[in-house]
This record gives C-alpha cells, structure tokens and sequence, in this order.
C-alpha cells in the first residue's frame, strides 16, 4: 500500500516485517520532495525502528485518548462461548466513546485550524474501526433492525469443489456453527453501527475541510487494508492466506481539487496504485519503481480501463513457521493454528478480472470462480474439466505476473569502480611486517 510494491517483492506478508530503512516508501518521499507530513496517531504496524522519522514530519495525537485498544489481543478473561470466539463485544460504555479513533479525529479537526503554511502537507489518520472485536456505544449500537439484517451469504453446506482446509478448521475450531441467524444478525448490526461511526467522523472531517475553504484547495482519500468474512463461509475476521472477496475487494474514495464530483469507477485496480497516484496529485513525480499505476485517467477522464487483472497474495511457507506471530485470546486459536499445520495458512496468489477469480495454493488445490455467476464464491470450478483452459490461462497470467515484477532496477545507478577509503594491502603489510620484526 505505501511501498508501491507486491508482497513477494519485498516480503512483507507479516506483522512483524515493516518498511524498513532501505526501502523507498510514500510517505517518505513526500517528506524528502518538501511536504509536511503529520501523522496524527501512535499506530504502529508500519514502520521498522527509524523509519518513521525519516518518513513523517511530527507523529502522535493532539487530543489524547481516555480508551486504547489493546493491538494483537489480551485484552480481558477468556471466552470461549460463541460470542466471544465471534469477537463480539456489543454495547459498550459512554466513556469508551473518546477511543484512539475519536482522539485522531478530534486531533485532525484541531490540527486543520493551522496547518503549515510554509510548505504543502500530508495529513494521515489510520484509524481502527470497524476492525473487530464488534463493539460499539450508542447511538450507533441499536441504529440498525436486527431482523433486516441480509442473511449470511456463502453457506457452507451449500458449497461445491474443494475449498481450502483452513475454512473448515476455522469453523471447527472456532466452534462457528453455534452461531444462530440472529447471532449473525446481532454481529452484522454491530458492524454496521461501527461502520456509521466511522462515516460520522469522516464526515466531520471534510465539513471541517468545507469550512475552512480548504476542500477545493486538498485532495482527500479514504482506504483501508482488508476486509471481514461477517458470516461469509461460517467464517470471522480474516484469515492472512484468505484471498475470498470478502477481505480483497475494498472501498476507495479519493474526492476534492480537480477531481469530478459524483463519479463511481468499475476499474479493476489495486493497492498498490495508491502511491503513484498520491505522487501525481501531489505533482512530485515518479522517483523510484513501484508496481504500481496511477489512477489519474480514470479520476480525471473517466478512462474505462485501468488494468486487466488484479492480484493478491498473502501466506507463509512451511519453512517461515518459527517467524510467525504468537498471540493471546482471541488471537489465540488463530496463531496457534499456524503453527500447528502451517500448511492451513500455506503462500497462496489470487488472480481477478472481470469474468473470474483464480486462486493457486502452494499446499493445496487451486480454485476458480465465475465472478458474475457465482459472487459470493460458493462453487469452485477448478476441478471440472471444462473449466480447465480457464484455469490454465490464469495460471499462466499468475506466472507472467511474476516474472514480470518479481524485482527492479534501481532509477539511480552505482558507479562501477568506487572509491574506497582503506588502507592498501601494501600499506597494511608493511604495518604488519614492521610489528612482526620488533
């Protein structure tokens, strides 16, 4: 997302793998080609030791927050009833409400009373919600009729063709299929408020940006980094080799100066298109490879193709298991399960345009579904031989794919012969010898 690059260039599939010093980054560009760049919050989950400094202006709230979420879990006893393996929280108390993601609004809202006006700026909020666990105070808990919720889609027992191992454990263990309609109900309402929430502060942002007669003057984007299974497949949360729509397609919006107001694009994009798109807009150029493509077309010309296929990938080889991350409840059975059989969270690659979605798994069969036909990804194709100059194709594009962008040249060259600043052999010999004859 902020490197410009897929994770099999640079290897970053963990949390515990961030952009290190040597890699480029967008955020540090900005700072280098002289924008201020705030970030208004201790999120964490990005940088490796330095890089942040030498990527952000300034760094950490302006409005402290009184409720912080502990990341990674252990946050309180252990509940094994079907709501807790759901990570469902509920209603939760008035005084949580000034949590880490209100104090980054609040400090956004009192940061854009006086910006720098020295130079242009950045201003990144990384906000949490609706990420689980499910929980919400009101009045967005009780905003949403439980009894209008959409039933749960991608019912397991209604599925056909092999489907990856790791769904199956997941329910098993997780015990998912205690879960009632109604208790899916009451998690999807959940959501949805948090959902609300996080509109209305949103909201609160770009009246604050209309208010100050900055709106016209900025370019605003809202993303995020995955999605939530809410019931698809019995499952929860997400799963790091998950490649189900569910987790991959996500909301973009990207709104304000010169972009035309009311517009909603098809294209098939990715993440990675984020960064030379910023770099555009920001009118800073293209300085290092990426895998990226800028999005400008489609925004400003209202292009109707952008690019054919697009990727995703996530997984670990078997090998990696001592490098994966441990975790307390509720993270517990999830971390454990990959270290138990590394193979449930194997390397795996999507690929998607408009007609099909194809995933190949290092460990286990491949996968193949009619986009159009079969949304919700309940009927693998990949096995049925009718199918298999379909999956051939794809396969070979996966392949194309990766040889195409499995690295770069570097923009700047090295000069062949350096200068070195040592001491000649000669020189040290003679040192040498000299000690030697005392």
């Amino acid at each position: 997302m902020f490197t410009g690059t897929y994770p099999h260039v640079s290897g970053h599939r963990s949390l515990e793998n961030l952009i290190k010093p040597w890699e480029p980054n967008m955020f540090r560009s900005l700072k280098e080609h002289g924008y201020h760049v705030a970030c208004l919050a201790p999120r964490g989950d990005t940088f490796a030791p330095t890089v942040t400094e030498l990527s952000v202006t300034e760094y950490g709230f302006l409005e402290t927050p009184e409720f912080v979420p502990k990341f990674g879990g252990g946050g309180g006893e252990k509940d094994e009833s079907i709501w807790g393996r759901l990570f469902y929280k509920g209603l939760r108390n008035p005084h949580e409400a000034l949590d880490y993601d209100e104090a980054v609004v609040r400090s956004a809202l009192t940061w854009l009373e006086c910006p720098p006006d020295d130079k242009p700026w950045v201003l990144f909020m990384p906000l949490l919600f609706p990420h689980c666990p499910f929980q919400v105070e009101e009045p967005y808990f009780s905003m949403y009729d439980r009894s209008k919720m959409e039933p749960v889609v991608s019912k397991p027992n209604e599925k056909t063709g092999y489907e990856p191992r790791y769904m199956k454990t997941i329910r098993e263990q997780y015990g998912t299929a205690r879960a009632t309609p109604e208790i899916w109900a009451e998690i999807k309402a959940t959501y949805y408020g948090m959902i609300t929430r996080l509109d209305d502060q949103f909201g609160r942002i770009i009246n604050k940006l209309d208010d100050l007669h900055l709106w016209e003057d900025t370019v605003t984007m809202f993303f995020t980094d995955h999605g939530e299974y809410l019931g698809d497949h019995g499952l929860i949360e997400k799963w790091p080799s998950g490649l189900s729509d569910s987790l991959t397609h996500e909301p973009l919006f990207i709104a304000g100066a010169g972009i035309p107001a009311g517009k909603v694009s098809e294209v098939i994009c990715e993440m990675v298109d984020l960064v030379p798109t910023v770099f555009e807009i920001a009118g800073i150029g293209e300085h290092f490879p990426h895998n990226g493509t800028t999005l400008i077309p489609t925004l400003i010309h209202g292009a109707i193709h952008h690019k054919q296929f697009a990727f995703s990938e996530g997984g670990f080889l078997t090998n990696e298991e001592p490098l994966l991350e441990q975790a307390p409840y509720p993270y517990d059975i999830k971390a454990g399960l990959q270290h138990e059989d590394t193979t449930l969270v194997g390397k795996a690659i999507s690929i998607r345009n408009e007609q099909w979605t194809y995933v190949y798994r290092l460990y286990e069969p491949a996968e193949l579904y009619h986009r159009q036909k079969d949304p919700h990804e309940m009927h693998n194709l990949a096995a049925e031989p009718e199918y298999t100059s379909v999956a051939n194709m794809l396969q070979a594009e996966i392949f194309r794919w990766l040889v195409a962008g499995s690295d770069f040249l570097p923009w700047s060259k090295d000069a062949r012969f350096p200068k070195v600043d040592l001491k000649s052999p000669r020189e040290q010999f003679e040192e040498r010898l000299s000690q030697c004859s005392r």
